[in-house]
């Protein structure tokens, strides 16, 4: 039991997704009482809150921030939190749910509540990505530039709510017809190279339970780099394919490779998404964020 929490636990929920995230939540509130836990309940309001209500926490001396929401919601408390004494709380609300997947966290809502009630700690080592505007942003899960950045950067929100994870498919399929596939120069600790698109990953998985990077280690420092190097709508399609097969590592024209410092750069806009949210455009530098976070897991 989490006894040295039980009066300093904070739940930061995103309530974008409406009344049936809400009741998810309800459910873990309810077994996290019933094991004598008593935690407060903030509510974000737009991009940003979650990272900045959790760091106020974190300085106030709350030892749990639990993260109730999707990944998006999961990195910016992750931000709020990172080289803190706090610990972070998983509650995966989300359409994907990566991170849970990749660390075990269940997602029935009662059962992730337990999992913080246990109070077993572990350690990540997040990513961090500075921007060429001077922008700067964690992650806990991955980051991609190309043309997965540029299906989150134009999904329908609305349509995600209605459809789940059918409306990234549908999305894709509109970026096929229109992305134009820029070159992406890829320096990887002194080695350059050019891609269409990459993904740089702390975790093996992507977009739920699919495997991508099967080496990658949350836990660990450094990176997994998954270069795509061939352009084009037919590449994409056959990516798209090989992706709930786990056959992403043996796709023609796809290297991946270990990195721990890593440059990216475009002489076109190139979109950029971090843990599935949209994070500015190309070039950014990436290195594994200074400080460690505590995680509570099964």
């Amino acid at each position: 039991m989490l006894r040295r929490y039980a009066a300093r636990v904070l739940i930061v929920f995103n309530p974008a997704a409406g009344a049936g995230r809400r009741r998810r939540l309800s459910r873990a509130l309810a077994a996290l009482l019933a094991r004598g836990l008593r935690p407060e309940l903030a509510e974000t309001r737009g991009p940003g809150d979650a990272e900045t209500l959790a760091r106020s926490a974190a300085q106030r001396g709350v030892g749990v921030v639990v993260a109730a929401g999707g990944d998006g919601t999961i990195a910016e408390v992750a931000a709020g939190l990172a080289g803190s004494a706090a610990a972070l709380g998983v509650l995966p609300l989300g359409t994907a749910n990566v991170l849970a997947w990749e660390l075990g966290v269940p997602l029935a809502p009662e059962r992730a509540a337990a999992a913080v009630a246990a109070g077993r700690e572990a350690v990540l080592r997040p990513g961090f990505a500075q921007f060429g505007d001077g922008r700067t942003r964690l992650f806990v899960q991955m980051l991609g530039a190309g043309f997965d950045a540029s299906v989150v950067a134009h999904l329908d929100l609305g349509m995600k709510r209605r459809i789940g994870r059918a409306a990234y498919v549908l999305q894709s399929l509109r970026e096929m017809a229109r992305y134009d596939f820029p070159p992406i120069t890829v320096e990887s600790d002194g080695v350059v190279s050019q891609a269409a698109s990459v993904i740089v990953t702390k975790g093996r998985l992507y977009a739920g339970r699919y495997r991508i990077a099967p080496e990658a280690r949350p836990h660990a420092p450094g990176f997994q780099l998954v270069l795509f190097r061939r352009p084009g709508a037919l590449q994409a399609a056959l990516a798209g394919a090989a992706l709930p097969l786990g056959l992403i590592p043996r796709l023609p024209g796809v290297e991946i490779v270990a990195a721990r410092h890593i440059r990216l750069s475009a002489a076109a806009p190139v979109p950029v998404q971090a843990d599935g949210d949209p994070a500015g455009l190309l070039p950014a530098e990436i290195t594994d964020a200074a400080g460690k976070l505590r995680i509570l897991l099964p």
